[in-house]
C-alpha cells in the first residue's frame, strides 16, 4: 500500500510540475506587456491616420498620433519576437520534491 501511495504522490508532482510550467509560459510578461502595446498601437495609429489638419496644427505640424502609435506597434512587437525567440525556459524542480515524501 505504501508504494501505491507514493507513485500517485510521484504522479500528482509531475502533473503540478507540467502545469507550472505552462503557466509560466502563458502568463511571461513580455507576452502581456507586447500584446497590450500592440493593441494599444493599432488604436493610437488609427487616430493618426484619421487626424484632422486641426489636430495636427495642435501639435506644431506633427502628427504625434501617427508616431506615437507607430512607436507602441514596434514597441509591441518587439516584445512578441523576444517571446518567441527566447521562450520561457520552464522551472527546474527542486531535488526534495523530486525525492518524494522522506520516510521517518
Amino acid at each position: 500500500m505504501s508504494d501505491h501511495s507514493e507513485r500517485d504522490v510521484h504522479r500528482e508532482v509531475t502533473e503540478l510540475q507540467g502545469k507550472s510550467a505552462t503557466a509560466a509560459r502563458l502568463f511571461d510578461i513580455r507576452r502581456i506587456i507586447g500584446g497590450l502595446f500592440v493593441v494599444y498601437g493599432i488604436i493610437v495609429t488609427i487616430a493618426g491616420i484619421t487626424a484632422s489638419d486641426a489636430d495636427i496644427d495642435k501639435a506644431e505640424g506633427v502628427n504625434i498620433n501617427l508616431w506615437t502609435g507607430l512607436g507602441m506597434l514596434a514597441l509591441g512587437l518587439f516584445f512578441l519576437a523576444w517571446l518567441w525567440l527566447r521562450p520561457a525556459a520552464p522551472p527546474v524542480p527542486d531535488e526534495s520534491s523530486a525525492e518524494g515524501p522522506t520516510k521517518v
